[in-house]
């Protein structure tokens, strides 16, 4: 496992530097990983974007963990994970903590206003580059438009990508022409990964209903194992769909009020401002629901929301990903690809709109002009300089603080 620290190292530099959620971190994977380390092709992680738009779960952290899985298996890929939530997870849980003595807004305000922009250009340079490799023809051309389209317009329904992913590899299908020879070798299947994910479901909700009708003196925990693992099973769309779930779930019902809407919309929206995964606000909301017990449960909180959240999303990837491979081998599926990757182009198109209405660009303030050199300045940087993309995060960080 030596071998794979440089790897490692690497995860770990993109975790304390990957802002901007889902929609941000493909620029800085393809920064990082396809330019700079090579362990994947521009191909190859366009793929697994795609592929892991299908699941539930949190996408660009099944994509970071597929990246190990290439490298150094199922061991690579578990190490890769906890890499990658570590930073953000234990910033959310001690987040919990302090939130009482932060003025959350006014710090996300100053510091991490320029992250936004910042996003808009990595995004930017993501869908240049998977342009060139996925746009080749002239339905590819009509799939990207309309997928653009229709993400930009449903973009908080959670269904629309993998609909759009789905019938874009029916699409191009409709033609017999591209049937080629796939070269790839057969993965083993580990049916072990599907059986635990649902007997872990069904066990947890056995034990969670089973804590509450006894009124077991414990009984919240195992209720909000429960919680943070159903999320993790079913949520699609991001942090944008399990925050509204978190809110209903531990705000407005009278049986489990476990926080204030104030309190869990604080690190809805300080997790903006944090680099690594959004799903991390499950460990700020675990520490939040048990901070009445004590910091001990406060701790076992934030840990229950990691665990919960995170636990469904690597036993799925890991389980479908060699179902996935293996079903490549037939001309049908294999053909399916050249539509899924040019959905995936017209979702960072989208993307980069729909993050781009919500940033002052032309109300003539100094704020205005800043996001637009910002924008254009992280796009340049990324396309024609060797500089690293952690160093831009900080130079825009600093921006923050002297505007």
């Amino acid at each position: 496992m030596y071998r794979h620290g440089p790897f490692l190292r690497a995860v770990l530099w993109y975790s304390l530097t990957a802002f901007g959620g889902p929609q941000g971190h493909m620029g800085m994977m393809i920064k990082t990983f396809v330019r700079k380390r090579r362990d994947v092709t521009e191909e190859e992680l366009l793929e697994y974007s795609a592929f892991c738009q299908l699941l539930p779960g949190a996408s660009s952290t099944q994509t970071v963990t597929l990246i190990g899985y290439k490298r150094g298996g199922i061991p690579l890929a578990i190490l890769t994970l906890l890499v990658w939530l570590l930073p953000a997870c234990v910033f959310m849980g001690a987040f919990s903590f302090v939130v009482q003595y932060v003025d959350a807004r006014a710090l996300h305000r100053n510091i991490f206003q320029f992250l936004h922009a910042m996003a808009v250009g990595f995004l930017a340079y993501a869908a240049t580059r998977v342009f060139k490799v996925a746009i080749k023809n002239t339905i590819t051309r009509v799939i990207m438009v309309v997928a653009a389209v229709l993400t930009f317009a449903f973009f908080k329904t959670p269904w629309i990508f993998p609909s759009l992913i789905i019938l874009s590899g029916v699409v191009t299908n409709f033609s017999s022409k591209r049937i080629p020879q796939i070269p790839h070798e057969r993965k083993k299947i580990r049916w072990t990964n599907i059986w635990l994910f649902l007997a872990v479901f069904i066990a947890a909700g056995f034990v969670s209903e089973t804590a509450r009708k006894q009124q077991w003196q414990d009984r919240r925990t195992y209720n909000l194992f429960e919680n943070f693992y159903r999320f993790g099973s079913i949520v699609f769309g991001g942090s944008q769909v399990l925050v509204p779930m978190m809110y209903e779930q531990f705000v407005t019902r009278d049986k489990t009020r476990y926080m204030t809407g104030d309190e869990l919309l604080t690190g809805a929206g300080m997790v903006q401002g944090v680099p690594g995964p959004t799903f991390s606000v499950c460990a700020y909301a675990g520490g939040m629901a048990l901070r009445q017990r004590g910091p001990a449960y406060q701790i076992l909180g934030c840990v229950i929301g990691v665990v919960g959240v995170f636990l469904p999303s690597l036993l799925l990837v890991l389980f479908f990903y060699p179902v996935w491979h293996n079903l490549k081998k037939y001309a049908a599926v294999y053909r399916s690809l050249e539509g899924i990757q040019a959905v995936v182009v017209g979702i960072m198109i989208a993307s980069f709109f729909y993050l781009l209405k919500d940033i002052s660009l032309v109300d003539n303030r100094m704020e205005s002009y800043v996001n637009m050199v910002v924008i254009i300045c992280t796009f340049g940087l990324l396309n024609f300089t060797p500089i690293k993309s952690p160093y831009i995060v900080l130079l825009c960080l600093g921006l923050g603080l002297f505007f």
